[in-house]
């Protein structure tokens, strides 16, 4: 695996912000073209972009090392292979795109925002829902733990911030979901699958930027 940091090459912000068109699935198009490949080639990279100011910056973890396709991006990367162990304490930041999978009259089941699916529960059961942050936070933080439970690693709540809670909508409203980002401190509980998540992401969105687990050790 691969850990890229690509940003554009200085001098030439403006150009790279042209190439960049706004929107989730413009991005999308776009991540693809520094990994050329046949038509139908399955996706190997998930990635996660930070804005800084005027200052770009895309985090990238991919089986195939980037290749830039202009002067306007520069492409730093190293081999990624975390070294982790039971009872490591990390920080790490995420952003994700949390959803529940429920079972319709229809037999069908379909995906759900959870802050939504949290809000149209609480009306249902007639309880009075959560608002605003306390209902994005305490939504959100048990999708969070229940995924700490499948890839091996425990949320420190008490650290745990919330916020960015955002409902894309794009490409003649086709492409809809959510994304919120996460960001605190955890503690390894089965080495493997952490290292597995870590590689092929958490969650769903992941095309479009969600996912991506950053991780460091605390200083």
């Amino acid at each position: 695996m691969h850990f890229s940091v690509i940003t554009p090459t200085p001098g030439l912000e403006h150009e790279a912000v042209r190439q960049l068109l706004p929107g989730a699935y413009t991005e999308h198009q776009w991540l693809w073209r520094f990994f050329p490949s046949e038509a139908g080639t399955a996706r190997d990279h998930i990635f996660r972009r930070t804005d800084q100011g005027q200052a770009m910056r895309f985090y990238v973890v991919s089986k195939r090392p980037p290749v830039a396709f202009s002067d306007a991006w520069s492409v730093r990367t190293r081999p990624y292979a975390p070294r982790l162990q039971n009872g490591d304490e990390l920080e790490f930041e995420l952003r994700a795109n949390p959803v529940v999978t429920r079972r319709h009259e229809d037999g069908k089941s379909r995906r759900h925002d959870v802050v939504m699916d949290a809000k149209t529960r609480a009306k249902t059961e007639g309880s009075q829902p959560a608002t605003g942050y306390s209902l994005v936070r305490s939504a959100c933080t048990t999708w969070l733990s229940q995924q700490g439970e499948q890839h091996g690693f425990q949320v420190d709540e008490a650290s745990l911030s919330v916020d960015g809670y955002i409902q894309h909508v794009a490409k003649e409203d086709q492409l809809r979901f959510s994304s919120v980002d996460f960001r605190g401190g955890l503690r390894v509980t089965d080495q493997d699958a952490f290292s597995a998540m870590l590689a092929s992401g958490l969650g769903h969105a992941k095309a479009f930027g969600c996912g991506l687990m950053l991780v460091r050790r605390p200083l």
